[in-house]
Parts: C-alpha cells; structure tokens; sequence
C-alpha cells in the first residue's frame, strides 16, 4: 500500500528553523548590498567604460604560482569560492537537520528545483538553436540567485508564511548544488591531472579532519586555501572546492560544544559572503554599456532572447510545474497556509538568475567579450523583469490574505 504524501514544508527543528531565519536575514540584507553595487557598476560602465574595464582587467599576483589573474578573475574564482563555501554549508545542513534530510519528504522543492533548470535550459536551446556557439549558454537561465530573490521577497511580502521563505531557500540549495556540478563537469576547458588530484587529496583531509573532530582553525585554513590553489591552477573552477569543504564540515556536536564546525562558519563567512564578496562580485561584472549594440542585442540576438525567456517564463514554468507536478503524482501535498497563487509568485521569483548565472554566462563566452556582454545585459534584463512581476503578483497575495483575515 502506498504511503500518504508529506504535507510540505514540514514542521522545522527549533535548530534548523534558527539556521533558516539567520540566512535570510544576511542574505536579504546582502541582496540589497548587491542591488547598489549592480546599479553603481552599471553607472560607471556608462560613464567611463575605459576606465571600468581597466578596473576590472588589472592584474595582480604571483606569476610563478600561475595567479597573476585580472581583478574580474579574482572576483570570479577567488571571492565567489568563499560564497560556494556558504553554498556547501546550506546543502550539508538542510541533508542533516533540514527539508532535505528526508528525500521523500522533500520531493516538492526538490522536484521543483530539477524541474526549474531542465525547462530554461531546454527553453534557451530552442529559441537559440543555429546561433553560433550557442550550445556554450544552456546553463545560464538555469540558476536562481537567493540573495536577489529572498531580498524582493523580504521588501514586497514579508507578512507572507515563514513557509514560502523556505520553499524559496531549500530550492535555492538544490540549484546551488546542480549549478556547481554543472559548472564542474561542462565547463573546464583544460584539466591538469596531478593538480586536480593534489587538491582532491587536501580536500579529502579536511573531511578525514572534521571526522575526528579537530577543530583548530590554523590547521583548516590553510589547507583550504592549499585545496583552492590546487583546484585552481588544475583547470576545474575553484568554486568547486568550495562546495566540496562546505560540504565535508562538520554539522553534529559533541558533549563539549555548544555549535557545530558548520554554525560557527556560516555564523562568521555568511555576513562576508552576503556583504562584501558577492557584492563585489557583481560589481565587477554586472557593468555593461548599454549603447546601441547591446540594447539591440537584448532584442535580436537569439543566445540573449533565450537566456532571457528562459530565465522568467522557463524558470516559471519548471519551478511552478515541478511543483505541480509532485503534488499531482502523490509525492507532496502542500501545506494549507500556502495556495497554489502564493507558489506562482514564488516561482517567478526564481527567474533571478544573478551571480551564478553571470558567473556561467562569463565562463560560457570568456572567448567572444561582446557575446559575454550582451549576455549579462539579457541577464539583468531578465532579472528585473521576474523581480517586478514576482513582486506586483506577492503584493497582490499580501493584499488578498489580508482582506480574507478582515473578512473574518
């Protein structure tokens, strides 16, 4: 006989509902950081695009380590490994103490989560199919940025269930994970076999270290910044450590502690990843000139059209139908305070694809800097658009709910 579907969300641990609450608080407070760092980027990229772009190209660091990288690279593999880190950490928790520790559980958000980076991806081939070096840019709609889209959530519907916000996060979690292997296993161009094992090595003892408990923190950070390096310069993109060590830290306690490895790290990195490094981040590449031939772009160039609708209609489509979807076939049932209205605007919401989306969109067209740049223009096109119909559709809930109660 078959089992009953789980009602979702489920009723959180007290542990995990303080972990939930704290990473909204630093990601909507850093969405906004990020929101005036973008609008600041794109001021000066239309100011003065000379010196922007020299901003961004300077290089710095040790040739002979092979890092003398552009300030825009340091941005991209060194600052965002701190945000994957964070990454690793959501994901390690919510499989311990969250929505995901009980897959079955958890089909909805995660159903939902699949679902919305199959459909954008399949959206963008087709719009782009015949463009040259399209099939570069299949991933980019596929991402949902959580600071963004946490922080339109926070500022249009924060009187919405604590449920939405969490449906919203958990989702996030599996996109962060899928983009990663994505990023891990499509887009390395080169591979330096001994580098890659050198780094997997140190990876691997920092996990044997968390194992047995050791908690010293100059034992850990050098090895990490040793396991960047090597994954580095091995030719896969160094984010991938950083999921890797945030995955492998430690989220359980001993007799002796009062927080876990993980609570400590996401307690200290999180406000740096959420107010400094993905702010900067987007400073650094969301600077577009927006003349003539990129706006024209926005509107002709298939690659951009498809990056584009794939973000706000595909990421609907797959977010709203996977859950959908998982209710329809038994695996879920949603919870009475949330309605399927609420899931829509929700889903809307997740066609904010920001900094993972321009991270791969910069990945995907590091060889053609007018495609990678009408394309992150396509982006935050994109992302606007999601952010106002997400926005006007969770005032129009907000509204409803509170008649209903007045009703009453």
């Amino acid at each position: 006989m078959r089992r009953a579907a789980e009602v979702w969300p489920l009723r959180p641990t007290v542990r995990y509902a303080r972990t939930l609450a704290e990473a909204l608080r630093a990601e909507t407070i850093g969405g906004i950081i990020m929101l005036v760092a973008t609008v600041a980027a794109l001021i000066w990229a239309n100011v003065s695009t000379e010196s922007y772009e020299a901003l961004r190209q300077a290089k710095f660091g040790p040739e002979s380590l092979h890092l003398n990288l552009e300030l825009v690279q340091w941005a991209q593999n060194g600052l965002l490994t701190i945000f994957f880190f964070v990454a690793g950490l959501e994901v390690k928790e919510e499989f311990v103490h969250g929505e995901l520790a009980n897959l079955r559980k958890a089909a909805l958000p995660i159903i939902a989560a699949v679902c919305g980076m199959v459909v954008p991806a399949l959206i963008y081939l087709a719009i782009s199919a015949g463009a040259e070096g399209a099939s570069r840019g299949w991933a980019i709609p596929t991402a949902t940025d959580i600071a963004f889209a946490l922080a339109v959530l926070a500022v249009t519907a924060s009187a919405m269930p604590a449920a939405l916000r969490a449906f919203l996060l958990t989702c996030a979690v599996v996109d962060d994970l899928g983009a990663i292997a994505i990023i891990a296993i499509f887009y390395t161009d080169r591979l330096n076999v001994p580098m890659l094992l050198a780094g997997v090595t140190l990876i691997a003892v920092y996990g044997v270290l968390q194992h047995r408990k050791v908690t010293s923190l100059w034992i850990y950070l050098p090895l990490a910044v040793a396991a960047w390096y090597f994954v580095e310069v091995s030719g896969v993109h160094a984010t991938v450590a950083g999921v890797a060590l945030g995955l492998l830290t430690r989220v359980t306690t001993t007799d002796q502690e009062d927080s876990s490895p993980a609570e400590l790290a996401d307690h200290y990195i999180r406000p740096i990843s959420a107010g400094f490094v993905v702010p900067v981040f987007a400073f650094l590449s969301a600077g577009v000139s927006l003349g003539g031939g990129t706006l024209n772009a926005i509107f002709t160039d298939r690659v951009v059209l498809g990056v584009m609708v794939g973000l706000v209609i595909g990421k609907f489509l797959g977010v709203f139908g996977g859950a959908w979807l998982s209710v329809r076939l038994g695996l879920a049932r949603l919870s009475e305070e949330l309605h399927w209205r609420d899931m829509a605007a929700v889903s809307l919401l997740c066609g904010i694809g920001f900094t993972v989306s321009l991270l791969i969109g910069n990945l995907a067209f590091s060889q053609d800097p007018v495609r990678a740049q009408t394309v992150t223009a396509g982006i935050l096109a994109a992302s606007l658009v999601a952010s106002i119909l997400a926005a006007v559709l969770l005032h129009v809930r907000v509204r409803s709910r509170r008649d209903a109660l007045e009703d009453v």
